[in-house]
């Protein structure tokens, strides 16, 4: 369960600003998918980063039953000079998991071969972008926060992702945003609609999608 009570948020830039959160007070229940729909610049990742305690709202607060995941594939926190199992180990041990048997998902998950054991320096975006999506599902969360990850690496690895991203969503919940109509039909059950910093929670993904195409023209 995620609770939004009065959650505000502006960002000012000069004498200009943009308000992403209007005294928000909305609810997303257990054990549903939520399609964060909006325009670009509507500040669906800026709110993604307030759930996951990333970004500070202005006002308000927002309430969180259960563990909650970092957004799915972020790579911010990887050290440079650390090799890819190493960065592993590391968030095992911060999020207190078995460290070997995160090792030995995200080895076989990210299929990265010997580069696994070399610096993450060393890796392209792609090898980066794995590693972080095989770190994101390596860990059981009761809420995954989910940001347009699963369009990573070729097709059979979004294959892959696509598949252990839905086991997960069997026993856990989420928050996604994503550009792929498709996707958000395929995966959520219900959808909030951002708009001019408010919020609006449909319990159906199909009448959130409508009224969101409708904002769109």
């Amino acid at each position: 369960m995620i609770r939004f009570e009065n959650l505000s948020k502006t960002f000012h830039m000069g004498s200009a600003h943009k308000i992403v959160a209007d005294r928000i007070t909305a609810e997303f229940p257990p054990l549903t998918c939520v399609g964060l729909l909006g325009r670009n610049g509507a500040g669906k990742s800026t709110l993604l980063r307030m759930i996951a305690g990333t970004v500070d709202p202005d006002g308000g607060r927002i309430t969180i039953r259960g563990s909650v995941s970092w957004p799915v594939g972020f790579q911010g926190s990887f050290h440079p000079d650390l090799t890819g199992a190493q960065n592993t180990r590391f968030v095992a041990r911060v999020y207190g998991v078995d460290t070997s048997d995160l090792v030995d998902f995200c080895e076989d998950f990210a299929e990265l071969g010997e580069h696994f054991h070399q610096p993450i320096r060393s890796y392209s975006a792609g090898m980066k972008a794995r590693l972080a999506f095989a770190l994101s599902m390596g860990i059981h969360f009761d809420c995954y926060l989910i940001d347009e990850v699963t369009s990573v690496g070729d097709a059979a690895f979004r294959t892959k992702s696509q598949a252990v991203l839905r086991e997960r969503l069997k026993t856990s919940s989420a928050v996604v945003v994503s550009h792929s109509m498709g996707m958000i039909r395929q995966i959520c059950d219900a959808g909030a609609v951002l708009e001019n910093g408010r919020l609006t929670y449909y319990s159906d993904i199909h009448e959130a999608i409508l009224v969101h195409s409708r904002n769109m023209g």
